[in-house]
Formats: C-alpha cells, structure tokens, sequence
C-alpha cells in the first residue's frame, strides 16, 4: 500500500502514523490558544482551563468528582441487596448501567450536575476482589463518598487525572479505553492470581467503572493507595531497569515532588537500598512472581514506584529538644485494606480484622542507605496495563532502529521482565553485609594456640603420631578447599622449622573430628603465621 503524499495531508502513511506515534510516546504538552484570557493548556485528555479548573474530556473536575460518588453509591447499595455467591465466569463480562438525570429519577437522587450515565463493570467480581482483601461495602462507601475527593496535582506522563480519598485508603485513576477494555480481559487471570497469593506488590484493583458525560466515556479504576500522604516523601522513583531517555526532565524536577527515574536513581543512590537479609530475600521472591504473572499475561513497560522516607532526616527536620520533637507527631491511620502497605504486600502476616502495622514502620520497609539513616520504602508495581500488542512491537521496532534494544523500556514480556528483575535485586535493593561473627574472627585473626591434642595449652602445639599418616592427603585437601573462605589463612610454617617433621605435620586425630576434614571448627591454627599472606598453598610433607 503506497503512503499519502505530502499534498494529500494523508495520516494513514507511515510516516505520518510514526510521527504521531512518537508525539503521543513523548506525550508532548500542546497548547490550544484562543481569545487573550480563554487559554486552555491541555496534556492528553486532562486540561486546565484559565480559571485554574481541571477539565477532563470537557468535562470539569468538580462534575467528575460528584458523578463519581453519586455513582459509586448507588451501584454498591444495590449490590448489597444481592445475595452473596460464587464468581461465574460470566461475571466477569457483565456491565451494568444507570442514568442520572439532574431533576432525579425513583432509583437517583437529584444533583446539580449535568445529566450522565454511570456503569459498572463486572460488579460480582469486584465485589469478591474487595471482599478478599477485608474492604467492608460500608467502609468502601465511607471513603469514597463521604468526604470530597481530593485531586492531586501531579498527573503523571500519560494526562490522568488522579484523585485520593480523604482517608488515604484509595486511589481512583481515569484510564484510556484500551486499558479499560485489557483489565477486563485480565479478570479472570486476575481472580485467579488472586486466590492464590493475595500478597503482591501489583496493584489492588477495587473497582472499574465510566462515566458518560457530554457524549464523552471518562473510565476510571479504583485501587490502593501506594503513598500516604501523612508521610513526607524524601524522594521517588519511577524505575524500568532501562536507561533509554530514563531521566526525569528539568519540567519535573522543577516541580514540589518530582519523580525521578532509573538514570536519576543510579546517580544519587549508586550503592542501592539496603536491606536485612529476611526482608531482602522476600521482596525478590514477591518481584520474581509477580514478574511471571505479568509475563504470563504478556504485560510489559510496568514500572516500580519507590518512595522514600528518610526517618533521620526527618527528625532533623523537625529538630528535636531534650529528646522530644517538636513536629507533628500525629502517625497515619492505619489502612484498613488487607495486604494493602508495602510491608504487608512482601511479609504480611495479616489476617481478616488486623494488620500488621506498627508506628515504627508505617507500613514502610525498613531499610537503610550507604550513611546508614534509616528509611522507610514504599513500593508497588504500577503501569501494569501495558500489553505488548502491535503498537508496542512498532515502538519498540522503531527506538531499536534508533538505540540499543535491550536498553530502550518497551521490549517483549519475558525480557523485559527478566531485565527489570535484575535491575530491582542487584542494583536498586541490596542485602545489608553480614558482620563476621567472633568465632570467625578468632580463627582467622588471632596467632594464639589452641590445644589440638590433651594437656595444656603450650607455646608451640604438641604433634599427635596420628596425624602424621595422613598428613599428605588432607594437605592436598585443604590447599584446594581453602580457596574461595575468606575466614580461613594459608597455613605457612616458619623457614628455620620447614625442614622438620614435627613441624610440618602439626594435625592432630583430635582436630579431625565429625565434621570432616574441611570442617573449619576442625582446623588447628597454631602453624599459621598471621603475616602470611592469603594466597598461599598449604604446605604438604613429601612421601618419603
């Protein structure tokens, strides 16, 4: 098929479908000037108009935030009346729906919006994901619709709207029609991920509903809030594993709370996250299944979120006089979601009616930077409704022309999760170095004598007659296994005593033991000089 020519203004050519791509790939913000005081600055769907009030799809924030409630109300209210019972499969297809005229209608109350159409999408289902996770209808009702939303500033690359609830607990994002239309393709995969691992740091979906509204369908999906707001954010992360263009523009950092990026997070924290083993161990086993889920369900170009809270630096923030600060001490409420808090998603050990939360850790992973402060992490997979269908496979075709393409974020499923693992565990989390312990440090930093054979402790070991048969072969032994045990010395003996017998065969039956040759609790280190140096063989005796 021939491509449009310029004179035909064509947008189905190649050229001019990859200009577009890339326009909407960068997300490039456009401005739509009109009369002088009339400008609307728009990203995506999401606009501002002049008067400082959101639009999204022409439709302003305030009538969102109202429909939103107003349906959410209605449509968990006549679920309630509904008997419980299992999910079917044809659940997950279901859509109801529900006209809101301004003046009411005998099933809607009144309102002071425009007229819309509110519908839910497979509302058995959702009923179940909340259920799983300990969210009550009349708690799920109470957050969400009886304080106001409050939008956050930041819309993020792709011109969502976001919007928390005033408890903290939820988060609701408007979603483009394709990833509506992909999660609920993803639901029954989804319901099965979840029966059997309800721990995950993937997204807690609760709800996926649309408002109709000026012949416009704004989809938004509720989930788990990853950030309280009650704890101040040092820094965070939007991390890939990529380096392709993977560093936040001077636009963001410029902003109160900028969200930096791979490149950004190598430079200012190159020696990682550390963590304790138990809790290092368990966040890579969470990432590496979750990562085959994902893959499973061919999803790619998800990201970590990492924020971070620098307990010490807080607390020199805030300054602290005769050991009390002066700061709010007010601690955030617990959420009430099971499995919901990082520490929860990786460890948990909550059941229905009770967390795990403590006021030390928030729901934050303990974990501790390069100068040793404590923080406190809050991660969660986001993006997740990215699937590598043919678009992907262009974009990712067209940067590899370009880049490298195991360095660009979009590639196929298996690598890029295995990519993103191991950026994750080796590079952004690290095990905090174990401490040798002092029995290490006795045998490997200490001249002293211990006894090997009975009697007292001499200034030179006795030699016990059986270690002298076989001398040869555990000398060949030991010059190869220790090789690679840094808490263990070559044994070199002193040149004025290398040619006598006694000496070079200080081993004694008694140092032989159970545990093996090898054993280093077995091991008599009084030969070993302690200016020797490591690389050194073991010295062996010769057949006569």
């Amino acid at each position: 098929m021939a491509a449009a020519g310029p004179e035909s203004g064509g947008s189905s050519g190649s050229s001019g479908g990859l200009a577009d791509f890339s326009f909407l790939c960068c997300s490039v913000m456009s401005y739509r000037r009109g009369q002088p005081g009339s400008q609307t600055i728009r990203k995506g769907h999401r606009g501002v108009d002049s008067t400082g009030e959101t639009t999204y799809k022409k439709t302003t924030s305030s009538a969102l935030k109202g429909a939103i409630q107003l349906g959410i109300t209605h449509t968990v209210g006549s679920l309630s009346t509904k008997p419980e019972r299992d999910v079917l499969m044809q659940d997950f297809q279901v859509v109801e729906s529900t006209f809101f005229p301004s003046e009411g209608s005998n099933q809607t109350p009144a309102h002071h919006y425009n007229d819309f159409r509110f519908k839910t999408y497979a509302p058995v289902a959702f009923r179940y994901f909340r259920e799983l996770f300990g969210i009550r209808p009349d708690d799920y009702l109470y957050s969400l619709c009886n304080e106001p939303l409050i939008e956050l500033s930041n819309s993020g690359a792709s011109g969502s709207l976001f919007y928390v609830s005033g408890d903290d607990e939820f988060i609701i994002k408007t979603v483009q029609h394709k990833e509506a239309e992909f999660l609920q393709k993803l639901l029954p995969g989804y319901y099965m991920n979840l029966n059997q691992n309800p721990r995950t740091l993937l997204p807690k979906f609760y709800g996926l509903y649309c408002v109709q509204a000026g012949g416009k369908n704004i989809r938004i999906v509720v989930m788990n809030n990853l950030l309280p707001r009650s704890v101040k954010m040092h820094l965070k992360y939007d991390l890939k594993g990529s380096t392709y263009k993977r560093r936040a523009s001077q636009k963001e950092r410029e902003k109160v709370f900028p969200t930096y990026k791979d490149l950004d997070f190598m430079q200012d924290i190159p020696d990682g996250l550390f963590l304790d083993a138990d809790m290092y161990n368990a966040l890579r086993k969470t990432l590496q299944r979750d990562c085959l889920v994902l893959q499973s369900f061919k999803i790619m170009d998800y990201s970590l979120l990492v924020a971070i809270h620098n307990m010490d630096l807080a607390q020199r923030e805030h300054g602290v006089v005769d050991g009390t600060s002066q700061a709010d001490t007010r601690r955030p409420a617990a959420q009430r979601a099971l499995y919901s808090t990082a520490m929860e998603s990786i460890q948990g050990e909550a059941r229905r009616g009770g967390t795990i939360e403590t006021d030390d850790q928030m729901g934050g992973i303990p974990a501790r930077n390069a100068k040793g402060e404590r923080l406190l992490l809050y991660v969660g997979i986001i993006d997740v409704l990215q699937s590598y269908r043919f678009v992907k496979k262009l974009e990712h075709s067209w940067k590899a022309l370009v880049h490298d393409g195991d360095s660009v974020s979009v590639h196929r499923p298996g690598f890029y999760a295995d990519r993103f693992q191991h950026f994750m565990c080796n590079t952004v989390f690290r095990k905090i170095p174990l401490k040798p312990s002092p029995s290490k440090k006795s045998r490997s930093g200490t001249a002293v004598p211990r006894r090997s054979c009975q009697g007292g402790v001499p200034s030179q070991p006795p030699l016990c007659s059986e270690a002298k048969a076989q001398i040869t072969a555990e000398a060949d032994v030991e010059q190869g296994s220790h090789l690679g045990r840094p808490d263990l010395l070559p044994r070199t003996l002193p040149v004025d005593e290398a040619n006598s017998d006694s000496v070079a065969t200080t081993l004694s039956t008694s140092s032989l033991g159970s545990g093996g040759l090898n054993s280093p609790a077995n091991r008599s280190p009084p030969c070993v000089s302690p200016a020797a140096p490591r690389d050194l063989p073991y010295l062996s005796v010769p057949q006569s």
